[in-house]
């Protein structure tokens, strides 16, 4: 047992001996000002997939080598670093900034693709501020103008429909949000808007069937004078729905929205 005990300690040591030395060695490289050496370290780093020490290696070596004959190297082997490190907003311009320098260089089409991709990759979730999202659907919408015969435009037209998806979903969750929230004018606006932007999204019958409800609730709460004109729009809304979606689950109720309507907007006509 004793035994079994140390030879387990004299291999823990070694092991953090082996870890200081290799630590040791990557500082006195990363200092040396012997770039070749440098160079082939980064390379050897990159090669057993030792990304972060590679990354930290070819950005210290881009400065030394920028318009020399290694700096086409450097600059795609940074990106790649960068990339494989899941440092997607900095790969992605270190790839732009790659296909914008080299334009001719057999790796300009490789690197505009991964430019787009490293944006899709940085692109967060839908219930998140989109910005990001839309700079990426226009990267890789210029990659396929740019590039329409590359072996790479079913994968970036899979990448534009899961962004775009993603920028519907937030847009329809803002415009419920209204209805949610009671602003039943601001809803009726939106739902109408993203209908009309997106017309084959799998949310038209959701948002059509809140379009009504928003729309009756704004209207019977309105003055009189501006309620007939109110009442008659959630009736040729209710018209287009029963049109669109005669199977529908919302029918009934839209049916009951529609049938007090026609009652009221009858009262109207008596009063008037």
């Amino acid at each position: 047992m004793q035994s079994m005990k140390k030879t387990i300690h004299i291999t823990i040591i070694l092991f953090v001996i082996s870890i200081l030395t290799s630590c040791s060695g990557y500082e006195k490289v990363l200092k040396s000002t012997d770039y070749d050496s440098k160079f082939d370290a980064a390379m050897r780093y990159y090669n057993e997939e030792r990304w972060s020490r590679a990354r930290q290696l070819f950005e210290n070596l881009a400065l030394y080598y920028r318009g020399s004959e290694h700096a086409e190297d450097i600059a795609w082997y940074y990106g790649q670093s960068l990339m494989k490190s899941d440092y997607f907003y900095n790969a992605a311009y270190q790839f732009k900034t790659f296909s914008k320098r080299y334009p001719y260089s057999d790796r300009a089409e490789e690197a505009a693709f991964l430019s787009a991709y490293c944006k899709y990759m940085d692109s967060p979730s839908h219930t998140l501020d989109q910005t990001s999202t839309k700079g990426a659907i226009a990267e890789l919408e210029q990659f396929t103008d740019r590039y329409p015969n590359s072996p790479h435009i079913p994968e970036a037209n899979a990448y534009l429909d899961e962004l775009r998806d993603k920028i519907m979903q937030k847009d329809y969750e803002i415009a419920i949000g209204y209805y949610n929230t009671e602003s039943y004018r601001a809803a009726v606006v939106a739902l109408t808007n993203f209908i009309n932007l997106y017309p084959d999204s799998k949310h038209r019958e959701e948002a059509m069937y809140t379009i009504i409800k928003a729309g009756f609730e704004y209207a019977i709460n309105s003055r009189e004078d501006k309620m007939k004109e109110r009442l008659q729009q959630v009736v040729n809304n209710f018209d287009k729905f029963a049109a669109t979606f005669n199977n529908s689950k919302h029918l009934s109720e839209c049916q009951n929205i529609y049938n007090r309507c026609k009652a009221e907007l009858a009262k109207l006509e008596n009063n008037g």
